[in-house]
């Protein structure tokens, strides 16, 4: 059944990248990236709520967030408004900002922080299935009974990937969708519109490429950011179901429909559709190719339209950015207006607070200041993103005021069905091969769709063997 705008707004962006807005930054950053928070001047004013004296002993707590870079400045700000609230109700708290690449900080420096026994307090958590692992080892907070002393447990619309066993481990703050971000201008100049069918997209990229433009931005450098267009691809050849049955041994990867989705990706990149070298790029180059002028087209999360906004690197693109999903393709599985719609970008906190009265009462004061209909608003209105929680329909209409995000809205509700991203469906062995080796292989000419596939399936069926 088609979504409503009242579904879409409440459930589809279910998470949609909170820590959005705008605020002073009074920190100043030291070499190794991290910031003092704000002063805890008003922790005297503020002594009474917190029931304990002003001349608390000072004790500090981290937090690990991933909103760095030009493009995430003012995510970072509210995130810095929220520390400046909670250390004013919080007698002798100082946080300290540990700004990290999301990459990094999932794949590399929590998983090893987690091993030893030792991550930060308050951290950046991918949903579904690493806060489902970090749980079952005893290494979150759970968040359950604080939620329900807030009153605030029924108020997100989906905390399905930081739920284990009926208990709440997370909260999601960075729901979206993917779909093509588009030049309107040159699109117009053209006496285009946003393609309906596959054929016709694929017209666009040829006349794109002929008129010497680069079709598609490309940045490869990090394996994710290719494999949102190629997860798409495939799971239109496949099916929207498909990258489900992996785990299940429903579907392989070496599946001839699966294969059909690589071997698109590769015919598009053997064309020239991609910026050349894009193997040696980082994802802020793929936002930069766009922005310049240089692509014509950028494949991307909803959380890109925050860049068209004034003070932004895209504001010279304000009115002229388009948003459309991938046409169908011929023969393709299933649901074809499919959108790939992600709910895993979150907060969770280190079990060791549940010890500390202090620490427990941060992490509550977080809560209540990060999650809550202002905060929710702020996104909207100053970053261009939905909210991750239930808010009245007409606070909502009232609110989206921007171009760009009413058009994605119109795609996102023109959807049927979704299906999230492989990486919180298959194990973490197959998403670093696919995300480390073979797409880079397959963009790089090294290997083949077929080859492909046969290498990715050898170590999803030792994944699943795994945990038989």
């Amino acid at each position: 059944m088609r979504k409503s705008m009242t579904m879409l707004l409440s459930l589809v962006f279910v998470s949609s990248a909170l820590l959005a807005g705008c605020g002073g930054n009074n920190n100043k950053a030291s070499n190794n990236g991290e910031t003092a928070a704000p002063s805890n001047s008003a922790a005297a004013t503020n002594a009474a709520a917190t029931d304990e004296p002003a001349s608390a002993e000072p004790f500090e707590m981290t937090i690990r967030h991933t909103q760095v870079g030009a493009d995430k400045q003012k995510r970072l700000a509210i995130l810095e408004d929220v520390v400046g609230k909670v250390q004013s109700e919080v007698p002798g708290l100082t946080f300290k900002l540990d700004g990290v690449d999301s990459d990094v900080n999932r794949k590399e420096k929590l998983r090893g922080e987690m091993a030893a026994g030792n991550p930060p307090a308050v951290f950046d958590l991918f949903g579904s299935p690493d806060s489902k692992i970090y749980a079952k080892e005893g290494k979150l907070l759970d968040l359950t009974p604080i939620l329900e002393e807030l009153g605030i447990k029924d108020k997100f619309s989906n905390l399905d990937p930081f739920t284990y066993e009926g208990k709440i481990y997370g909260l999601p703050i960075g729901g979206s969708g993917e779909g093509f971000f588009y030049n309107k201008e040159y699109y117009g100049s053209k006496g285009w519109a946003a393609p309906k069918t596959f054929a016709e997209l694929e017209k666009q990229l040829a006349d794109i490429k002929a008129d010497g433009k680069v079709p598609l931005a490309g940045a490869s450098k990090a394996g994710w950011v290719p494999l949102m267009l190629a997860n798409h691809l495939w799971s239109r050849y496949a099916g929207p179901d498909v990258t489900a049955k992996f785990a299940t041994g429903e579907a392989k990867w070496n599946d001839a429909n699966v294969v059909k989705g690589f071997a698109k990706y590769k015919e598009w990149v053997d064309k020239g559709y991609f910026k050349k070298g894009e193997l040696g790029f980082e994802y802020a180059e793929y936002t930069t190719q766009f922005t310049s002028g240089e692509a014509i087209l950028l494949y991307d999360g909803t959380w890109k339209s925050s860049v068209f906004k004034a003070g932004q690197s895209g504001e010279g693109l304000i009115g002229k950015v388009g948003f459309f999903n991938i046409p169908a393709v011929d023969g393709g599985v299933g649901d074809q207006t499919a959108l790939m719609r992600d709910v895993n970008n979150g907060y969770g906190f280190s079990a060791s607070a549940a010890d500390d009265e202090r620490q427990l009462a941060a992490v509550k004061s977080f809560i209540k200041n990060m999650y809550n209909e202002e905060m929710q608003l702020r996104g909207l209105v100053e970053d261009g993103v939905l909210p991750a929680m239930k808010i009245d329909q007409n606070i909502l209409n009232e609110n989206i005021t921007d171009d760009l995000m009413s058009e994605i809205v119109a795609v996102l509700n023109n959807s049927q069905s979704s299906f999230p991203a492989f990486d919180s469906l298959v194990q973490a062995d197959v998403t670093t091969e696919i995300s480390n080796i073979q797409i880079q292989k397959l963009i790089g000419g090294q290997t083949t769709p077929e080859k492909m596939g046969e290498a990715l399936q050898k170590v999803q069926e030792e994944a699943n063997a795994a945990v038989e």
